[in-house]
């Protein structure tokens, strides 16, 4: 009797705890909250995934649509961590932003191990759609493919037929440098030389020097965030660009511009997936964000909203959270939002939208706060991007 007692309450146990595991839908914004890439996405890309969960209704399937944050200070033993707490014990379905590609390859292996969908947005590495891809895995917002296709084609083109890269030193900044090489070489151009950097560098001069040594005509900054930010800086205090040396940040977004200032980065080339003022709809989000914040959002805050909002309404469509079917939806459904306009997901989880090649207004061309760029060309997204067969992705073999 006692034997049936015990087994009773077990499985009264397992009923209740079975609904409470299932209900609601949970995602997590996984990003850098404290450190060199916080103001790049930070608390930010949180506030844009809380605006696409607000304007999608708050809930999917009848289900309370949650939301659950947390810095990985740019360490991927500590994003595991978190990630695999998050998926086995918190019930997380879907996890996004993910700054910093060691971060983003690592939740990717473990993604495709709980057979939980990841969606970066943050993190540039194009391995994450080639021989790092995987069944649950997505890339939005951009890449390095793009970038290099964006700033190191259209600066080739334009008479930089020589470079040399300060290269953050991880995964993110040898794809970069390696992306924006082939494009350089593919049109004409030669690479020099090229330094690794430590991230989050406070002195930037040593490498700097070997930049100005080279001769070369252009200076490509294979870096991000705070770190873009201090070369520029520093750059300017060796006379880099005075001397004739040409600037190209590979890497850098409105957040960047934004903190280093038009008097210092006017002229600057760089590409971005998305800048608030490039349409009716970018405007639309730009500005529901600046009331929000008090800011304009980057191309990883827009992603972030683009990305969380893809992902609720894949759910809708599957009429289920199982990540199989809803793979299979965020696969075939079209990008038609605020963020991009006719962007579509390819197999290997790559989303294919249009990039945009700007140039940093001088102070006297600006019109308004946050009028930073120009348009100087849009590179459509099956010129930016890798196709399936071309990424090396093994799910298109």
């Amino acid at each position: 009797m006692k034997s049936a007692l015990l087994a009773a309450v077990a499985t009264s146990a397992l009923v209740l705890a079975a609904p409470a595991a299932a209900q609601g839908v949970k995602i997590g914004i996984l990003n850098d909250q404290s450190g060199v890439y916080a103001d790049y996405g930070g608390k930010w890309s949180v506030e844009a995934a809380r605006m696409a969960i607000e304007d999608f209704g708050g809930e999917v399937l009848g289900q309370k649509i949650e939301l659950v944050t947390a810095d990985h200070q740019n360490k991927p033993d500590l994003a595991t961590s978190i990630a695999r707490r998050w998926y086995d014990v918190e019930n997380v379905d879907m996890i996004t932003e993910l700054t910093t590609s060691s971060v983003a390859l690592a939740i990717h292996e473990l993604s495709k191990e709980k057979k939980k969908i990841d969606i970066v947005v943050g993190a540039a590495t194009s391995r994450l759609t080639g021989d790092a891809c995987q069944p649950y895995g997505f890339h939005w917002a951009y890449d390095t493919r793009a970038l290099g296709v964006g700033t190191g084609g259209a600066l080739t083109k334009a008479g930089g037929d020589t470079w040399f890269f300060l290269t953050a030193d991880y995964a993110f900044g040898y794809a970069l440098e390696k992306d924006t090489s082939e494009i350089v070489t593919a049109n004409g151009g030669k690479v020099v030389g090229s330094v690794r950097v430590p991230l989050n560098s406070s002195d930037f001069s040593s490498f700097l020097l070997q930049a100005q040594s080279s001769k070369a005509k252009i200076v490509g900054l294979a870096n991000a965030g705070l770190d873009t930010t201090n070369s520029i800086k520093q750059a300017s205090e060796f006379g880099i660009v005075a001397s004739g040396q040409k600037l190209a940040g590979l890497l850098m977004t409105l957040a960047e511009v934004n903190g280093l200032g038009l008097q210092a980065a006017q002229g600057l080339v760089l590409t971005e997936g998305y800048y608030w003022d490039v349409n009716d709809k970018s405007r639309n989000l730009g500005e529901r964000f600046l009331k929000r914040t008090g800011r304009m959002p980057n191309m990883i805050q827009a992603g972030t909203y683009s990305a969380t909002l893809s992902y609720l309404k894949a759910v809708k469509a599957a009429g289920t959270k199982d990540p199989d079917a809803v793979v299979k939806k965020l696969k075939e459904l079209p990008v038609d939002d605020d963020f991009a306009q006719g962007g579509k997901v390819l197999e290997n989880g790559r989303m294919v939208h249009d990039m945009y090649l700007f140039e940093v207004k001088k102070p006297s061309e600006s019109k308004k706060p946050w009028d930073y760029y120009k348009l100087l060309a849009t590179v459509p997204g099956d010129k930016a991007f890798f196709t399936a067969k071309e990424s090396g992705c093994p799910l298109t073999k």
